[in-house]
């Protein structure tokens, strides 16, 4: 039996190292190392995060957005991730992380003429606002009436016809009461 032959037999074999433990978990598709759970995680949050504002999270926004205690694990992570193949950095500069085979499409930002639901609200209650101010007033003035025909304006712009229609009313109201005077 040749020499290479004996000293290779299962009794003095030598242990697997953690490198091939990790190459046991190399994934099929793409020949990168299979990500933990916590490194799944991470990758999903910068998913996100470029999804959301086009451009990779610092590492603090990482800290803070996975609860991790320190910068230097966000980094410590990182590095593994790019080692693993998943992520890659572009240059030194800031922000510059991306997922490896990956092309995310950013959402689009808002037209000027849309606003959040949220946004929708305050504005309608504001506008509202602005209209009891004015017709609780005893005597109306012209620059009041042009101030509400530009609210009742700029909800059209913004597609908030249903609101738009209910203060045309109540502007013609208005209206009607300054002819009056």
């Amino acid at each position: 039996m040749p020499e290479d032959e004996q000293n290779t037999t299962p009794e003095n074999s030598p242990e697997p190292s953690a490198l091939s433990l990790e190459q046991e978990a190399v994934d099929t598709n793409g020949g990168a190392i299979r990500p933990t759970k916590k490194q799944q995680e991470l990758l999903e949050f910068i998913r996100l995060f470029i999804i959301e504002h086009g451009y990779g999270p610092s590492y603090r926004e990482i800290m803070v957005g996975c609860n991790y205690a320190s910068v230097a694990t966000v980094a410590v992570h990182i590095q593994n991730l790019i080692k693993r193949g998943h992520l890659q950095k572009n240059g030194r500069s800031a922000r510059s992380l991306e997922i490896v085979g990956e092309t995310i499409v950013s959402k689009p930002k808002l037209q000027t003429n849309e606003i959040k639901p949220a946004e929708e609200k305050w504005l309608v209650d504001k506008v509202q606002y602005i209209f009891d101010q004015i017709s609780d007033q005893p005597s109306l003035v012209e620059s009041d009436l042009r101030k509400l025909q530009t609210l009742i304006d700029s909800l059209n712009v913004l597609g908030l016809n249903g609101a738009s229609l209910e203060f045309a009313k109540r502007f013609s109201d208005i209206k009607s009461r300054l002819i009056e005077q």
